[in-house]
């Protein structure tokens, strides 16, 4: 009996098996992928398993649908590279959320558009890591160069608020930064268990 075969693939990623795909995930589901693949790996391993799978089940015409750019690569030349091989097999790839949203062909003025938004995301990642930094350097310079931070200085707060946008959750956020999660509840409302929208992670 021949394999089943879905014309809209999902692909999720997350960095550390201490993170939850549940929100991709769903993400994927009501998109109306019939098949998920995972990995729970460091984008900076040289092997992915559930992208190798998806890769193998992938036919001409089908589409790798991924929530957001990030999961897909964490460099241009990484998600570029990804991007053309799926060309090369007819296979589209639409992205669900993010500066880069919808289904798109990896060539002629789409290409560059897509190099531009790849390179667009990378930068923000580098900007989110050093607003962190910042922020651990501002509390060091404060004086806590160990515990938890009972106030939220600018820095913080923004690089807090670049990492809830880029999708971590308060607990991932307050070990990054070195604060309780208390003061993220606090100073990020919609971050509370208690009015947190279904599906998002405490």
């Amino acid at each position: 009996m021949a394999a089943q075969h879905f014309n809209l693939i999902g692909y999720t990623r997350v960095s550390t098996n201490g993170q939850d795909a549940q929100l991709q995930r769903d993400a994927l589901t009501t998109a109306g992928c019939g098949r998920i693949f995972e990995d729970k790996i460091s984008s900076r391993a040289t092997t992915r398993p559930g992208l190798a799978e998806a890769f193998d089940r992938l036919r001409p015409t089908d589409t790798l649908c991924v929530w957001k750019l990030d999961r897909l690569g964490r460099s241009v030349k990484e998600v570029l590279t990804i991007a053309d091989s799926l060309h090369d097999q007819g296979v589209g790839l639409r992205i669900l959320t993010g500066t880069l949203t919808g289904t798109y062909n990896p060539t002629g003025e789409g290409k560059f558009f897509f190099i531009m938004m790849a390179a667009f995301a990378e930068l923000e990642r580098d900007m989110i890591r050093e607003r962190t930094m910042a922020g651990l350097a501002a509390a060091r310079a404060q004086g806590r160069t160990g515990g938890r931070p009972t106030v939220m200085s600018p820095d913080i707060l923004a690089a807090a608020q670049a990492r809830r946008a880029n999708g971590e959750s308060p607990t991932q956020i307050a070990k990054a930064l070195g604060i309780s999660r208390a003061s993220i509840y606090r100073h990020l409302p919609n971050s509370n268990p208690r009015t947190m929208p279904p599906g998002q992670n405490p």
